[in-house]
């Protein structure tokens, strides 16, 4: 995105923890570095417009002339008092000046409370911004004001506006009614149930089973129908849009809609008709697909199974539904290899899940464990997915020479390649730590990863390694130009079956149902679409950050309450300044600082991410296990340090 004129530039700002900032411009290899003094007010991930330094044998540098666009002017912090003048100490690291509230801004905010806070103006870099206090939060360090904090903080507020909360209320009083199930194929008679983790509230989907002779099998994948709900245009769809998806912190959920319709008219309880999109196959026992059906339908589920009950009933022959679980779970096996077969790659990464008093505070952590059955609903969700995503993409009219592929629109989940340059930084830690790894046109092939992880299953270093992996990958996105899913090796893929907390999957049956309507979305519609999904894509990182955030402020309180006490640790990153230690069962990542290694003098050598003492040689490498003592903890930066034993 470069301007006419040779010395002006345009790019993203990234702040760093010093207060640097460092502008990446598209086309451009290296990044320019932007001194705090010239930083002219911008913030973090700010759109700017550069004016380069003359250039020196240095590293290349500007400073800033104007902020095209800003991404954030709202931050949550502490209110201070100082001198009968309030300012917002943010809780944002990378933002790096204070924020004062005048008197008439605080809207009945007191000094020591937790608020938050959007810049109203800010003319002059030397002076800090001027801001208004928009939510008081609560009390600093309560477990409600801290995650509600961290929700607001990534743009999400668990308040619904009262005109959305109206119009869920009105849908939800009309119920379903009779002219609902018009043209609906029915599945009511039919076998059907849901699998779901414990404390789930809202079931997207539910499965049907049916034999229909010949080894061959009719399964259902029925998901809830919100389209038929939440109209193009209405309030319930602009918040939705807005949103783009729930949030799952800790300890709550942020839904994108309204409850009284994601925990009730929409969510495929138990023993109750339910609306539905379906995708239907007949399935032989190989997993191959021997017709397909897609519409509207109308299901009536007889059971909902937990994750942990669902597994049960795979194993054992006299628990509930056990043949056709059984069935289920074979199909659903051939269907995995049969994906890893195409180059599929395996990320399932160890989760922990923190158990939470009354109060929110963490008291243990426990292990999620991922069965057959949750493999099992995984795969026939992918199944769906891809085959709504085949009927969807445009096709070329055989025998018309100048129609273009894009002659109607859909949404995609799309997964780039990794770039050869993060594929060349794996393969050399990989090759660091002692295995062997192959680059094939830049890439490592997806099968030499999937050896290699199957390998260290139950290592100390497996996690490491997989972190890695994860961290060379492209992030997957949704867009309106498919270029197939490199991670699950789909050449098309999209969302389809979580509509209650995705907003793509509520466009994708509204497409369904234009499709199976004969009713085209043509090119003009791309634009839109394409916005849509950028805005999807941004939104769904702002929620999987504020997700994070909420686990690294539950483990940064759990560990404050275990000062002095030792635990085990795998070293889990390097750098010059110390090494990262992730504690074994709870992955309570902390810091051990190269100056609190007093046994010798250590020396960080980056080729082979090592710390190597001067005098004794000892050394200590990613995925060691070591011994740490939890040294010091920081609520607020929601920082751990460790200390070696």
């Amino acid at each position: 995105m470069k301007n006419q004129t040779n010395n002006k530039v345009q790019g993203v700002i990234s702040i760093s923890s010093k207060g640097t900032g460092y502008v990446k411009v598209l086309d451009q290899k290296d990044d320019i570095e932007i001194d705090s003094r010239n930083l002219k007010t911008a913030l973090h991930g700010d759109t700017v417009e550069v004016v380069l330094h003359p250039k020196n044998h240095g590293r290349l540098s500007g400073e800033v002339s104007k902020i095209i666009s800003r991404v954030k002017i709202r931050f949550a912090g502490i209110l201070e008092e100082e001198n009968k003048m309030f300012f917002l100490k943010p809780d944002d690291t990378k933002m790096y000046t204070d924020i004062l509230v005048p008197k008439e801004s605080l809207n009945g905010a007191k000094g020591g409370q937790k608020v938050f806070v959007e810049i109203t103006s800010w003319v002059d870099a030397k002076k800090a911004p001027l801001g208004k206090v928009v939510k008081i939060l609560g009390r600093p360090g309560d477990n409600d004001t801290e995650m509600h904090s961290i929700a607001m903080e990534k743009g999400f507020d668990s308040e619904l506006p009262h005109k959305v909360e109206e119009e869920a209320r009105s849908i939800k009083q009309a119920g379903i009614k009779e002219s609902d199930y018009a043209l609906r194929r029915d599945f009511r008679k039919i076998l059907t149930f849901t699998i779901d983790p414990s404390d789930a509230k809202d079931f997207d989907d539910a499965l049907s089973f049916k034999e229909v002779g010949n080894d061959e099998y009719e399964i259902g994948i029925h998901i809830a129908d919100v389209s038929h709900y939440v109209k193009v245009g209405s309030a319930l769809d602009i918040e939705a849009r807005e949103r783009g998806t729930s949030v799952y912190l800790v300890d709550r959920t942020i839904p994108m809609l309204p409850e009284i319709l994601s925990n009730d008219l929409c969510s495929l309880v138990p023993n109750k008709d339910r609306l539905t999109m379906s995708a239907v196959f007949v399935i032989d026992k190989n997993a191959q697909v021997k017709n397909e059906w897609f519409g509207r339908t109308v299901i009536h589920s007889q059971k909902r199974f937990t994750y942990e009950e669902a597994e049960v009933s795979i194993k054992k022959s006299t628990a509930p539904l056990h043949k056709e679980l059984a069935i289920l779970n074979n199909l659903a096996k051939k269907l995995t290899k049969e994906r890893f077969s195409q180059g599929a790659i395996s990320l399932d990464q160890e989760e922990v899940k923190f158990v939470l008093d009354e109060k929110g505070v963490p008291i243990k952590v426990i292990k999620k464990e991922r069965g057959d059955s949750n493999k099992l609903i995984e795969e026939f969700m992918l199944l769906a997915n891809r085959k709504v995503a085949e009927v969807l993409s445009p096709k070329k009219i055989k025998g018309v020479k100048d129609k273009k592929e894009e002659e109607s629109v859909s949404i995609y989940r799309i997964h780039d390649l990794p770039s050869k340059e993060k594929m060349a930084d794996l393969a050399f830690f990989l090759r660091s730590l002692g295995h062997k790894v192959s680059l094939q046109n830049g890439i490592i092939p997806t099968y030499e990863i999937n050896k290699l992880l199957e390998s260290l299953a139950g290592k100390n270093e497996a996690d490491t390694v997989h972190r890695a992996v994860i961290r060379s990958m492209a992030k997957a996105i949704y867009s309106t130009k498919n270029i197939g899913h490199y991670g699950l090796a789909f050449q098309y893929y999209t969302h389809f079956t979580s509509p209650i907390r995705r907003y793509p999957d509520i466009m994708i049956h509204r497409l369904l149902a234009d499709h199976l309507a004969k009713k085209k979305n043509t090119i003009g519609k791309l634009i839109e679409f394409e916005k849509m999904s950028r805005i999807a894509s941004e939104q769904e990182k702002r929620a999987s950050d504020a997700e994070r955030a909420s686990i690294k402020y539950k483990q940064v309180e759990y560990m404050s309450k275990r000062l002095g006490k030792s635990f085990t640790g795998v070293i889990s990153g390097m750098t010059e300044w110390g090494m990262y230690v992730e504690e074994t069962e709870t992955k309570c990542e902390g810091l051990v600082r190269m100056r609190d290694m007093d046994d010798d003098f250590y020396v960080f050598n980056e080729k082979k991410l090592e710390l190597v003492g001067q005098k004794k040689k000892k050394s200590y490498r990613l995925g060691d296990k070591v011994k740490i003592k939890v040294k010091a903890v920081d609520l607020e930066r929601k920082t751990i340090d460790y200390t070696l034993l």
